[in-house]
């Protein structure tokens, strides 16, 4: 639903409430849904995905972000999408695990959700998750074609390192652990160039930074400096 992300955070601003998002998208229809229900689903699964309250210190960082870096929008909203759903999440180390230019075949991208999720959901709800989490990642830039979906390299700028290694920094991580966290692997980047946009975030005054001689010590709290958790 990045579109729909997108199209809300033109219209609400950085400071709007969670109450501003839903009148904007079931009052004021501001996304164009057809029906009265199509707006509260709208709202009901943005939420889900992105949480649309500032109370919520994961919100307030993609809000911050996404005005900061306007190119790192399709990473960061993958980003805060597989945080809180862990259907989509249960898709990503098939995806992530593809070669680039190596193709999502249907069969084995379904037992891989299967085999994440066990005997919960039923064959046309696996389907139906396939379908939307291939979406997902063809947004996020990890996938390419429409009826054939290809594994290519998603481009990353400083805004989506910055969230991942705060994303990280919240499950206790530091120093050299936290460059491998499993929310950088998500951004297809390699060592030097995370390196090289980490101190692009450290520019803007993201995070801080000091690396080199062994020495790795990032500090990402002043992205949000009320953050206790997601």
């Amino acid at each position: 639903m990045l579109s729909e992300l997108t199209s809300l955070f033109d219209v609400i601003g950085s400071n709007g409430s969670s109450a501003d998002y839903t009148n904007a998208i079931v009052d004021d229809n501001v996304l164009g849904k057809q029906t009265y229900s199509n707006r509260r689903l709208t709202n009901q699964r943005l939420r889900e995905l992105y949480g649309l309250d500032p109370d919520m210190p994961l919100f307030r960082v993609l809000r911050r972000l996404w005005d900061i870096d306007r190119s790192g929008h399709e990473l960061l909203a993958i980003l805060c999408s597989l945080s809180r759903d862990p259907l989509l999440r249960s898709t990503a180390a098939h995806v992530l695990g593809l070669s680039i230019g190596m193709d999502l075949l249907r069969g084995p991208f379904l037992e891989s959700i299967r085999y994440g999720v066990g005997s919960r959901l039923n064959d046309s709800t696996i389907d139906k998750v396939a379908r939307n989490a291939g979406s997902s990642w063809s947004q996020s830039g990890h996938l390419h074609g429409r009826t054939r979906k290809t594994r290519c390299r998603a481009k990353t700028t400083f805004g989506p390192v910055a969230m991942a290694l705060w994303m990280g920094s919240l499950e206790g991580l530091s120093g050299e652990e936290l460059l491998r966290c499993r929310w950088l692997q998500v951004l297809d980047v390699s060592q030097g160039e995370l390196i090289d946009l980490i101190f692009q975030a450290r520019q803007a005054r993201l995070l801080s930074a000091n690396i080199g001689g062994g020495v790795v010590d990032i500090d990402v709290s002043i992205l949000d400096r009320f953050s206790s958790g997601v």
